[in-house]
């Protein structure tokens, strides 16, 4: 029998793990079952390399709960310690083990799964636990070893008698932490961590039905068996090639990790490089909302089959954070709760990697098959357009497949686009002008007197196309865009040929004077006159282009940047000084019919807009039931 004192830098060790090196509690049975996961492929690699000559088996871990003893075990059946490993990795506190050993067999362990990089993860028990019991047998031919510590530094360590190879690890559970003795606070943990670990995980039994027997009458129960409940997947599509997997698998295991989400994905990319990091994993394109919050954080970052985290931001480029899957990597740097990445040169190139490997994705489904690749726009155009705001080399590859649909639900690629528009959408200033609509019941006004001019209107619906297009314009030479209820179209699309208005100077100013009184001097309305085709409208509302689209990228979270505050609503009167009805306007004599003339004409304007509602309504709908008495 030994005693000592397990050799820290601190008088007491302990109280420091729980206050400042881990996060969260939980994840002690992380750590736990990583290190036996860990002393497991351990031992596999050294009987595959012939170092060790036992028969590996069938290993599991096993967890076990004793609620009435207040104790939790996990028991692995892996390489064990001797007496000596024991001082050296348990009482020589923050040496890692795993990283020892990796660094030993450096060559022929790189495909060994090795978790590796825990440090203090054994010590993490201590967080819920009073007292930690370790008993363990080497593979080796020596005695067998029991080790306990009471939080203290102070340690006991025997002989023990363990005639099986392997560790269990005993926890005497703290009253301020019994819910970890429960069977659901187990489950549900080790659901989250330890899902896909390669090496099975048995949490107790469960009963399993089994085929009837021949000649069973049809109501005999079927016969049941207690079997061992294995709670993870220790071979999960992404650790297989992909030349080893049907399409079937990708979707059975889209289910796997999300059982509560029922829509298919569109389709997946399958992540394998070695070199120069390591990476696996497959994401899959979900069907997409407008709610970008909504849908952020889905992604699962692994190490080596241990869940890490699902808040995958600095990996994953911020446009893919709308995406789902799995990510593994061992050359993701964590501190030792995991929780959090820090900043290094590996991640940048993981992300730069994944960045391009979903590009190479998208231009091959667009190539091979343009068809689908359009039927599936709507439902993942807010990925790409956030990726080609946000990551530049994104947007040089994304630009050769990123769509624009016309509301004739034509889809056009930008380049296309350009080639179908310019002759007739080009103004006097040899600027394309690209007409859109953000709705095209609430503008349909607007975008058939587009089509009667030949022109072609996009369908540009997206919460962040604003700032999309703003891009586009500062990229891209000589263009604009401009929504069709932004101006008169013919002052959107302004050509050489300009209209004479049948109103002189003087008529011009009483007609304004005169439709600014009845409107009220704190409209939102400012009165343009313009002089157009006598058969156009002749009060048409519109909203200034630049105005409109700051208060809307405002609202998705770009318009604080000019300081602006909320923006208020904005509107142009745009008056057709060459229409019949303005001319009777400008020359009725009878005040209170000139008044009624203009509120109905407004209002008519004002219901093309969409903007005629509550007591405005219900007036003009009064006032028009008296016009056609």
């Amino acid at each position: 029998m030994a005693t000592g004192k397990i050799n820290v830098s601190v008088d007491n060790i302990f109280p420091l793990i729980k206050k400042f090196l881990y996060s969260d509690y939980e994840i002690f049975l992380r750590e736990l079952i990583s290190n036996a996961t860990d002393a497991t492929l351990k031992l596999k690699h050294l009987t595959t390399i012939g170092e060790a000559k036992v028969e590996y088996g069938h290993p599991i871990i096993e967890v076990k709960a004793d609620k009435e003893g207040k104790k939790l075990h996990i028991i692995d059946q892996g390489l064990g310690m001797t007496e000596e490993e024991v001082k050296k990795y348990i009482n020589e506190v923050a040496f890692s083990g795993a990283e020892e050993f990796l660094n030993k067999y450096e060559d022929s362990a790189k495909d060994s799964g090795i978790i590796g990089h825990f440090g203090l993860g054994f010590y993490s028990a201590f967080m819920v636990a009073h007292k930690v019991e370790i008993i363990t047998k080497s593979y080796k031919d020596e005695p067998a070893v029991h080790w306990s510590c009471d939080g203290s530094p102070e340690f006991v360590m025997e002989q023990a008698t363990k005639e099986d190879r392997g560790t269990e690890i005993i926890l005497h559970i703290a009253e301020d932490s019994t819910e970890f003795l429960e069977d659901a606070r187990i489950t549900g943990l080790l659901n989250k961590y330890n899902k896909f670990m390669p090496v099975p995980i048995k949490f107790g039994t469960k009963t399993e039905t089994l085929p009837k027997p021949e000649g069973a009458k049809e109501d005999d129960p079927a016969p049941t068996k207690e079997v061992d409940n294995i709670i993870n997947n220790p071979n999960p599509a992404w650790t297989n090639q992909p030349a080893d997997l049907k399409a079937e698998d990708y979707k059975s295991f889209y289910r796997e990790l999300y059982p509560m989400q029922f829509e298919e994905p569109l389709f997946n990319i399958h992540l394998n490089v070695d070199y120069p990091f390591n990476l696996t994993g497959i994401l899959y394109f979900p069907k997409l909302t407008n709610d970008l919050a909504q849908q952020k954080d889905r992604i699962q970052l692994y190490q080596n089959q241990v869940f890490v985290t699902d808040n995958v931001e600095g990996i994953v480029p911020e446009f893919l954070t709308m995406l789902r899957g799995v990510i593994d990597s061992p050359d993701i740097p964590l501190n030792v709760s995991r929780s959090y990445l820090q900043a290094d040169g590996a991640v940048k190139k993981i992300s730069s990697y994944i960045t391009r490997k979903v590009a190479d994705k998208l231009n091959s489904l667009f190539k091979n098959n343009r068809e689908e690749f359009e039927a599936k726009w709507n439902d993942i155009k807010i990925v790409i357009e956030y990726g080609m705001l946000s990551e530049e080399k994104f947007f040089e590859k994304a630009d050769k497949f990123a769509l624009y649909p016309t509301v004739d639900g034509t889809y056009l690629t930008f380049e296309e686009l350009q080639e179908k528009i310019k002759d007739n959408q080009t103004d006097k200033d040899n600027k394309l002008v690209i007409l859109y609509t953000s709705d095209k019941e609430a503008q349909h006004s607007y975008i058939e007197t587009a089509k009667s001019k030949g022109y072609e209107v996009l369908l540009l619906d997206s919460p962040i196309i604003g700032h999309l297009m703003q891009k586009l314009e500062g990229s891209k030479e000589n263009i604009s865009f401009a929504r069709v209820d932004a101006d008169h179209i013919d002052k959107l699309i302004q050509k050489e040929d300009t209209q004479i208005s049948k109103l002189s100077d003087e008529e011009k100013e009483t007609l304004k004077s005169e439709l600014e009184k009845v409107i009220g001097e704190k409209s939102s309305y400012t009165v343009q006159l313009e002089a157009m085709d006598s058969d156009a409208s002749p009060f048409t509302i519109t909203e200034p282009e630049f105005m409109r689209r700051m208060k809307e990228m405002q609202q998705t979270g770009g318009g604080g940047m000019f300081g602006m505050g909320q923006m208020p609503e904005m509107y142009n009167l745009i008056v057709n000084t060459n229409s019949a009805l303005v001319g009777e306007i400008l020359a009725t004599k009878t005040a209170k019919k000139k008044e009624r003339l203009i509120n109905q004409s407004l209002d008519l304007a004002k219901l093309s807009k969409g903007l005629l509602k509550g007591k405005d309504l219900t007036e003009f709908i009064k006032r028009s039931y008296e016009m056609v008495k």
